[in-house]
């Protein structure tokens, strides 16, 4: 017969940030610890309110299943002393109570232990003790009651099994068969038998415990009392979670805006009362902001929210009195005499002022702006220029979310050109990948300068992301240069732009000195710490800019993956091996153009989905694992020039004539970037490859023989490496 197990954890207010997390998380340490105890529950559902942590688990079995465990033993006649230890060992009294059996290398005693399974009920408190102690919280805290840390204090453990109580052992934490109701509306314990009835009583006291339950019932209520007010709801899920992790028993209302407050920017309006308020936006059928604004609250009032109602219009409208005050004193001065100000702002540590990042944005600025069609240098430099102007200003103070968006509105109040003060406000996006990228010319040069001065700086002083840490979203800057290339089609070249970006004499920027083995250096891992190894500071640069260029490369294998492309394809056609046989050609060289780049890997994996490239994908790899077995037996290279004088039989002339046209060919298109003529000039390789491999023989008796063709198989991996390097390409 399976039971039934019902555990709430009842505390202070969990943060909402943190409440589906931290369910999801018990729930599997439960379901995975009951597995692991062999007592597995049918089905497990977890629930999660402001206040409690509840998991309600069936179909778990009575006790665990009988096991039986065999051990072997001494050899027969092996010493009494001997023998006694694995009796005690194994439970047993007498020698006779073993088997003798013949492994093979002799006879050895072996011993059945039969182990007889726990009730569940007493294996459930220690397992769900664990569970709770593991349970990982972004912060917690320590309280008196209870020896482990959690996240509020907890205030009493609800734990049945079956109907029946379970032992808890969380020092003076009260564990039984009671919980609370709603806090307000019914404060009183309730007693309950089992989940079903946890479940009702909860509802009668005002609590949904159900977080997709109150969830959607938000949902339905903001738009109904929407659609009675004549309004719209502005669409806003994060809201909406975390209002449903702020009441158990959520009433959704609507207040009133002033028309003072109206005059306000709409941005001003969302953000008060969104980020301070947690309020929904209401908007008219043209899109505009309404007078209105829709929240929810976690009671009921015998006046049906009246007082409540007008409690958040009293404080909205002293919030919003406050932005009006910001919003008609920082108008008094012009944005460009703000700049100023920014000197006594420090950007970070060694990195000077926020000035001195004003002055780098605005060269590297006039620096891409060649790159972007329709782009000019005098808008983009006073973009730069004033780009961070607005944190100097009282509403960016009070609302900081709101930075680049005042500084919008500000320099249209100044008279600044509209394409100006739009690149102003577009600076920092996008800055998610669910963010709108700007497609403005100007926007894309301030934007592209804000980030690219952001790795740049950052890497130069050695503050590189790890993988557990990344405080200055360098990961985030990477993305937002991607995404700005790529979805405007730009033809920027990275080396070129970090070179611009890494200059030595760049305003504020102290690098650290590499007398000192404690400081990092801004250069590639393969300069030591510390120490400058005989490097020149030119080769420390040019490294350090391969360092920034390779970190971009690794968030455009994230950025791609939701396309199709694999991480193999990116390796393979950014790091083309270069052809032992001729010199380095510009089609050879490491790319750096994302937008080319990613024009020779969609070509890469369109070739390889057909017959021809993956057949010759199978033939590199024979050719490669052959020169490669040799040449670690020979302890030497096969790279040396093809002697056609030395080829015996015809497949071999044919091999190496393809080679010799297809190499000059592939340089030719690629150098062109036509990029799919350059698979399917490859493709022409298979037929003369797959004679060669059918009817030539390598390893032959005759040494001059065999090292000439092991040659011409280098060459075939030569050959396909312009395009590729076909040695990274999994599957």
């Amino acid at each position: 017969m399976a039971g039934e197990l019902l555990l709430e954890l009842l505390s202070e207010e969990i943060p909402a940030r943190m409440q589906r997390r931290a369910i999801e998380d018990l729930t599997g340490l439960i379901r995975d610890k009951l597995s692991a105890a062999e007592i597995p529950a049918a089905d497990l559902r977890g629930y999660v309110t402001p206040r409690r942590l509840t998991v309600i688990a069936g179909g778990i079995p009575e006790r665990q299943p009988d096991r039986s465990e065999e051990r072997r033993g001494p050899r027969v006649g092996a010493p009494q002393q001997a023998l006694d230890g694995f009796l005690r060992a194994a439970g047993l009294s007498s020698i006779e109570q073993c088997e003798v059996r013949d492994t093979g290398r002799g006879e050895f005693y072996f011993a059945i232990v039969q182990h007889a399974g726990r009730p569940a009920a007493q294996v459930l408190p220690e397992l769900l003790q664990a569970a709770i102690a593991e349970l990982p919280w972004p912060k917690s805290m320590r309280f008196p009651a209870a020896p482990l840390r959690w996240v509020r204090p907890l205030t009493s453990v609800l734990c049945l099994f079956g109907g029946e109580v379970l032992p808890l052992s969380l020092g003076e934490v009260p564990v039984g068969r009671t919980t609370c109701g709603h806090r307000f509306l019914s404060p009183g314990e309730i007693a309950v038998d089992n989940a079903q009835d946890y479940v009702a009583k909860l509802e009668a006291a005002s609590v949904i415990l159900d977080q997709d339950q109150r969830r959607d019932l938000i949902a339905a209520d903001l738009d109904r009392l929407a659609q009675k007010e004549g309004v719209k709801v502005k669409p806003d899920p994060g809201l909406l979670d975390e209002v449903t992790g702020l009441a158990e028993f959520p009433v959704v209302l609507i207040g009133a805006i002033d028309d003072e407050s109206m005059a306000l920017p709409p941005e001003v309006l969302a953000t008060a009362m969104r980020t301070h308020q947690k309020y929904f936006t209401c908007l008219k059928s043209d899109g505009s902001p309404a007078p209105r604004f829709l929240f929810v609250a976690n009671n009921l009032t015998p006046d049906d929210g009246k007082t409540i109602v007008a409690g958040n219009e009293r404080v909205l409208k002293a919030r919003l009195a406050d932005a009006r005050f910001f919003w008609d004193q920082d108008r008094k001065i012009r944005l460009e005499d703000r700049v100023e100000s920014l000197k006594d702002r420090v950007y970070y540590e060694k990195l000077g002022s926020v000035y001195d990042k004003v002055r780098r944005m605005e060269a590297l600025a006039e620096f891409v702006v060649p790159y972007v069609p329709d782009a000019d240098a005098k808008r983009a430099r006073r973009a730069a220029w004033l780009a961070k102007a607005d944190l100097s200003t009282g509403m960016v103070g009070e609302f900081p979310e709101l930075q680049g968006v005042m500084g919008r509105y500000y320099a249209l109040h100044d008279g600044e050109d509209s394409r100006v003060a739009d690149a102003v406000a577009d600076h920092y996006k996008p800055l998610g990948p669910n963010d709108t990228c700007p497609t403005a010319p100007d926007s894309i040069v301030v934007a592209l300068a804000d980030k690219l001065d952001a790795l740049a700086a950052f890497f130069a002083i050695g503050e590189k992301p790890t993988g557990s840490r990344d405080p200055f979203a360098l990961r985030r800057a990477a993305q937002g240069i991607i995404r700005l290339i790529l979805e405007n089609e730009l033809r920027l070249s990275l080396r070129d732009a970090f070179k611009q970006a890494h200059s030595p004499s760049w305003p504020g920027l102290t690098r650290p000195s590499t007398s000192s083995s404690d400081e990092k250096e801004p250069v590639d891992a393969r300069i030591k710490s510390g120490h400058d190894g005989g490097v020149s500071a030119e080769l420390r640069d040019d490294l350090a800019v391969l360092t920034l260029i390779e970190f971009v490369f690794d968030r455009l294998r994230v950025h791609v993956r939701d396309q199709g492309i694999s991480h193999d394809l990116i390796a393979a056609a950014w790091k083309p091996r270069r052809n032992e046989f001729e010199p380095v050609s510009p089609a050879q060289q490491r790319e750096d153009d994302l937008t080319r780049f990613l024009r020779r890997v969609r070509a890469l994996q369109n070739f390889l989905r057909t017959d021809d490239g993956s057949n010759l994908l199978v033939a590199y790899r024979r050719a490669s694992n052959i020169v490669d077995i040799e040449e670690r037996r020979d302890r030497r290279l096969y790279n040396d020039p093809v002697d056609a004088g030395s080829f015996q039989q015809d497949e071999e002339n044919k091999l190496y004539e393809a080679l010799i046209g297809a190499s000059t060919a592939l340089d030719t298109y690629l150098g062109h970037e036509e990029f799919d003529a350059a698979m399917r000039r490859l493709a022409q390789l298979r037929q003369p490859v797959d004679e060669f491999f059918d009817k030539v023989t390598v390893n032959v008796d005759e040494p001059e023989l065999r090292e000439n063709r092991l040659r011409l198989l280098s060459r075939i991996r030569a050959v396909m490496n312009q395009v590729a390097d076909f040695s990274q390409i999994e599957g």
